[in-house]
């Protein structure tokens, strides 16, 4: 899947607990091209083991779904006929689609699952991007209102040739959301969920909060700024994913659905909300719009904020994170213009490397 992600360090501390119970953690690298985490507070190891088994199938249920990689994935279904006739998709595609169309409302188009229309035709791995005849040509099918959905038929179609959806700037978020319901319903109350840059925890750790380090968008030992989390999701993008420079320019995954080349109005950006859908959908709003726009649209949710790194290094707050609002944690100062130099902890390592 075609999504962005972050190195995100989690770390939190440790009271006096039960001794029958453990904390319990699990990697697996490859599910939706990232790398999935999972970590918990169990009672019984051996349900516990269960519990993060039926996260992970969760997650390869959702990648063998939407991803675009997968050609007998039901977006590549749709991808393939949707421009051409309805196409009957699954209730939870449908949702998902939904969904991000209403992202793509919110952000006033700054994120755009047809930005694929012109997006599969870069190869960061192997450094290739579409000539600007190329881009030209296929830009016109880059637009969210050409996605039509039907909920008397739950089919999906295109109002032209040429549109082609990617959900990876969704897709992620929405699987660690439900990853987080499976442990939800059986039981569990301090859990973390990781894919790549998206993440969600409930609970915290006995009494302290789980602890979100930003990395620094060009020294990944670095963290920028740490916040204090309980109950709640946070997703960061960033230009260093997934990219190569040439000629001084750096071409990175993040595309801007409305010039079709990568979006590079600031360097990184984290959103903090009560969901990793949430979070996922709005995390590249700024690099489209800019750090200014951007924080105009995330100050008019209530239930939103973001930290943004700029062009020039300049750290940006949301009004809920700025010192002395009722709303910022108390464990994060923020920094100075100029990071400083921070020792990651290890404690939770949930570093994800760049994803498809």
């Amino acid at each position: 899947m075609n999504c962005c992600s972050s190195a995100l360090l989690v770390a939190g501390m440790l009271a006096a607990v039960p001794a029958h119970a453990q904390w319990m953690s699990r990697t697996v690298d490859g599910i939706m091209g990232t790398r999935i985490y999972v970590e918990i507070w169990a009672d019984d190891p051996a349900k516990g083991e269960a519990a993060i088994d039926a996260v992970m199938d969760e997650m390869r249920h959702i990648d063998e779904t939407m991803s675009t990689y997968k050609p007998t994935s039901e977006v590549s279904k749709v991808n393939a006929l949707a421009a051409k006739q309805p196409v009957p998709i699954s209730l939870e595609l449908f949702k998902l689609l939904g969904t991000a169309l209403e992202y793509s409302r919110i952000t006033e188009g700054a994120f755009d699952i047809t930005y694929a229309s012109v997006g599969y035709m870069y190869n960061f791995r192997e450094r290739k991007r579409p000539t600007e005849q190329q881009i030209a040509a296929a830009l016109p099918a880059v637009n969210y209102r050409h996605v039509l959905l039907d909920p008397k038929t739950q089919t999906v179609r295109f109002s032209q040739p040429g549109v082609r959806i990617d959900l990876g700037g969704i897709a992620k978020g929405y699987s660690v959301d439900c990853g987080i319901e499976i442990l939800l319903a059986r039981g569990y109350k301090h859990a973390l969920v990781n894919a790549g840059g998206d993440s969600r925890v409930i609970g915290d750790r006995f009494g302290r909060p789980w602890v979100v380090g930003i990395r620094h968008p060009d020294h990944p030992d670095q963290v920028i700024t740490r916040i204090p989390l309980v109950d709640a999701a946070f997703s960061t993008s960033g230009d260093y994913e997934r990219y190569f420079d040439e000629d001084g320019v750096r071409y990175h995954h993040i595309i801007d659905p409305h010039t079709g080349h990568s979006a590079s109005k600031v360097r990184s950006a984290t959103v903090i909300a009560p969901t990793a859908t949430r979070t996922d959908g709005l995390s590249k709003t700024a690099f489209v719009l800019g750090p200014e726009e951007a924080m105009k649209i995330y100050d008019k949710l209530d239930d939103v904020d973001a930290v943004l790194v700029t062009l020039d290094g300049r750290i940006l707050y949301s009004k809920g994170l700025q010192p002395g609002a009722a709303a910022a944690p108390d464990a994060a100062t923020p920094p100075t213009a100029t990071p400083p130099t921070a020792t990651p902890p290890t404690a939770n390592p949930a570093a994800a490397p760049a994803t498809h």
